[in-house]
């Protein structure tokens, strides 16, 4: 059995913070205060505290290259399934987000094939959503 982890972030606004990952990407929200909120990513405790002086973004930081594309460093996500990963995408398309990286499946015919995608949260957080269709199979495959 996996269990949740926890995950803090910070972020310029927590009611941009609530639009985001409460209405956009789903995320039931938890406790909360005035200067933090938890959200349920996933089943993983996720929260999100206020740091006014973030300002608009929080920078473009460090890329490695993988895969032909230049990935954000540092960057979180989760593994879905590949049906909840294509929804997903479709929301996230639909709501006009811009990706860092375009949905596409990497390595393909390769151990490890996986669909990825990856966009920023308005306060500039790093996010990768990824799905394999064989999840325990291919996550840790090499």
């Amino acid at each position: 059995m996996l269990t949740p982890f926890h995950l803090a972030v910070q972020v310029r606004d927590l009611a941009e913070a609530r639009r985001f990952y409460g209405e956009l990407l789903g995320c039931d929200e938890g406790r909360s205060s005035d200067t933090w909120v938890d959200f349920n990513l996933y089943g993983h405790q996720f929260v999100c505290h206020l740091n006014p002086a973030l300002g608009e973004s929080g920078g473009e930081g460090h890329r490695n290259p993988v895969d032909g594309h230049g990935v954000p460093v540092p960057h979180f996500g989760v593994v879905l399934e590949m049906e909840a990963w294509e929804a997903l995408v479709d929301r996230l398309t639909a709501s006009g987000i811009r990706f860092e990286i375009d949905p596409y499946v990497r390595f393909q015919g390769e151990p490890g094939e996986q669909a990825t995608m990856f966009f920023r949260d308005p306060s500039g957080n790093a996010i990768e959503f990824k799905a394999f269709r064989d999840i325990q199979g291919q996550l840790f495959a090499t």
